[in-house]
């Protein structure tokens, strides 16, 4: 069943003096898309700087009553082009995001940039492909998205059911990034970085070179407890080398707030450091796996939420990597 677009309904509802923030609310009405609860579907967008804007999404898992809509996402308008960071975690929320962007410039999209793998933050792009648009994306996501694409679309549809997950498709990035790359909006240019693994084996982060704004994917967390799927110890050696970049303020992956840089990293890493203290010294008295997974992180449980949902995970991925040490 193909979804169609019934309403929008573009409203500003915020001014915030001296900052230029106003938010657009886009309210949909998807038929046959999504569960009745899901179908009056909000999407907030938050003008933080000339030309930029935000949306926060929830600190939650996947479910069918929220589409999916779970990491932040961002756009980006030059004097020429548009580009969007990450599209949502559903077609029906990447159409949100295309009418968000609709609803504050005419301009033409260009580019889409994927900032890595997940399902939040790819699931939505295929309500954004179309001509001149151009998938950008870190040199690895092509062989990720490969390898654990076909997983996440079956893992994911008990979340979004079969009509969403129907809608997916899995487009992987024509212009691949390796290293860094500078692309040009007209007279607004994003410095793109590829990192080493990190959060994944595909993380890129988005720097608005003129607003100094920070896009960090899941490189950075706040409130949402961190979420390890790449490599602890490469995440640990690439902060110094995130913080060094010249940003002033990071929209984080996931976490429903702007936050002063480079001081955003200091709960992430307080996180890892512990994790990554907590698995050693497990290592090193020779407990095993099981038995030591609910003691790893444990003193970070009062501060993140989600923490019973991924800390056990990401237990699992620390002891794993680093009992090979």
């Amino acid at each position: 069943m193909i979804c169609c677009l019934a309403t929008v309904l573009l409203k500003c509802i915020l001014y915030q003096r001296g900052r230029a923030a106003f938010a657009v609310v886009v309210t949909l009405a998807l038929a046959g898309c999504l569960p009745a609860r899901a179908q009056d579907t909000r999407l907030t967008i938050v003008k933080i700087a000339d030309g930029i804007y935000v949306h926060f999404g929830n600190v939650a898992l996947t479910t069918p009553g929220n589409a999916g809509d779970i990491a932040n996402l961002g756009i980006v308008v030059g004097h020429d082009a548009v580009a969007v960071i990450d599209t949502g975690g559903s077609v029906a929320v990447g159409k949100a995001l295309l009418a968000a962007v609709r609803g504050v410039t005419a301009l033409p999209l260009r580019y889409v940039i994927n900032t890595h793998e997940h399902p939040d933050h790819v699931f939505g792009n295929a309500a954004l492909a179309g001509p001149g648009v151009t998938f950008v994306g870190h040199h690895n996501l092509p062989a990720s998205l490969r390898a654990h694409g076909p997983f996440y679309l079956h893992s994911f549809r008990p979340a979004l059911g079969d009509a969403a997950i129907g809608q997916v498709r899995l487009i992987p990035p024509a212009l691949l990034v390796d290293g860094s790359k500078e692309l040009d909006l007209g007279g607004r240019k994003l410095l793109l970085t590829a990192w080493p693994p990190a959060h994944s084996d595909c993380d890129l982060t988005v720097l608005d070179e003129q607003a100094h704004f920070l896009f960090a994917g899941d490189l950075v967390f706040l409130d949402h407890v961190p979420v390890i799927d790449g490599s602890l110890n490469g995440w640990l050696s690439l902060l110094p080398r995130l913080a060094a970049l010249p940003a002033d303020r990071v929209l984080p992956g996931h976490g429903q707030r702007i936050a002063p840089w480079p001081q955003a990293l200091d709960d992430e890493r307080r996180y890892l450091l512990s994790i990554q203290a907590d698995a050693r010294r497990m290592i090193a008295a020779g407990t095993p796996l099981a038995e030591a997974v609910p003691f790893i992180g444990r003193s970070e449980r009062g501060r993140w939420q989600l923490f019973d949902d991924y800390n056990p995970r990401n237990a699992t991925a620390a002891f794993s990597e680093l009992e090979w040490e």
